[in-house]
């Protein structure tokens, strides 16, 4: 059974502030990620303190997120450029 993605709040006016092409580029891999059994064959586990939570690669983006087993969710939880995601995420998350 595939997961059904969704955004935390912050997450979305993150991704609500992108420029309309990257925009699109992430709904077309959020798109391919929620057709998946197991979002986990496409993104990389985070580590050290960020261990609980997976990466989504999208170009020079990165979606932070926690996939929930219990309820089959990704809940997307940061999206934002390569540079700033893990900093912000190192903020909101831990």
């Amino acid at each position: 059974m595939a997961y059904r993605i969704e955004f935390e709040q912050k997450a979305f006016e993150e991704f609500s502030r992108l420029d309309g092409s990257v925009k699109k580029q992430i709904q077309k891999y959020i798109d391919k990620l929620a057709t998946r059994e197991n979002p986990r064959t496409l993104g990389e586990p985070l580590e050290a303190n960020l261990s609980a939570y997976w990466k989504y690669r999208i170009g020079d983006y990165r979606l932070v997120a926690e996939i929930q087993d219990n309820k089959l969710v990704v809940l997307m939880l940061v999206v934002a450029h390569r540079r700033e995601v893990y900093k912000i995420a190192g903020k909101r998350l831990v």
